[in-house]
């Protein structure tokens, strides 16, 4: 059977998670009067580091077949933040959409929410599918006016404009990602539990 990418991650057993957020933008410092010209780039990218606890024989063969099947760094799988799946708003629930095409930069205008929903900072969203799910977290608080319309400031910045009436996912949202190194290996600890699972992941663009 061929491969289809992103993968799903099998059964999660994350013992330690980090997620990293990693933005470009530089900063010229003048020597002589200490004045600052900043100078923000596109790239925005999103990498993680994951350990897996100690596992039973089935479960470390599951990853095992994940780890082989990516092949290193050639194919990609779907990764969110594990431990907060669902939103902190009102807005929790509500089935949104992109509210307007050719969206750019790094707000989204999105409607569909009832009069007065909120959102908070830290909720996140996705937007697209398979392997075009890209994960955006909101920035700042906002709340919805009278007819369930919003814009929310968000990161990173979006990576093409989300058609009109596009879904926004906001429950265990998720975007597609793929191993930082080549090499991924395992171990036997006394008690027959298999460990040493750890990876490290980066945004797959």
């Amino acid at each position: 059977m061929t491969i289809s990418y992103p993968l799903s991650l099998p059964s999660t057993r994350f013992s330690r998670f980090t997620l990293r957020a990693r933005s470009s933008a530089a900063v010229s410092e003048s020597p002589f009067t200490g004045e600052q010209q900043v100078y923000v780039h596109q790239a925005e990218v999103w990498s993680a580091e994951i350990e897996l606890a100690p596992m039973t024989r089935e479960d470390a063969e599951a990853w095992a077949a994940f780890f082989l099947s990516l092949n290193g760094r050639e194919g990609t799988f779907l990764l969110g933040d594990p431990r907060n799946l669902t939103p902190q708003g009102t807005w929790a629930g509500a089935s949104p959409l992109v509210n307007g095409g050719s969206q750019t930069g790094k707000t989204l205008a999105i409607d569909g929410l009832s009069a007065g929903a909120t959102v908070k900072g830290g909720d996140w969203l996705q937007l697209g599918s398979g392997s075009s799910a890209r994960l955006h977290k909101v920035t700042q608080d906002a709340t919805a006016n009278g007819s369930g319309e919003v814009t929310l400031d968000i990161w990173p910045r979006l990576r093409s404009s989300p058609s009109n009436n596009a879904a926004v996912t906001i429950a265990s949202a998720q975007g597609v990602f793929r191993l930082a190194s080549n090499e991924v290996g395992w171990g036997l600890e006394p008690g027959q539990l298999y460990s040493g699972f750890s990876f490290a992941a980066v945004e797959a663009l």
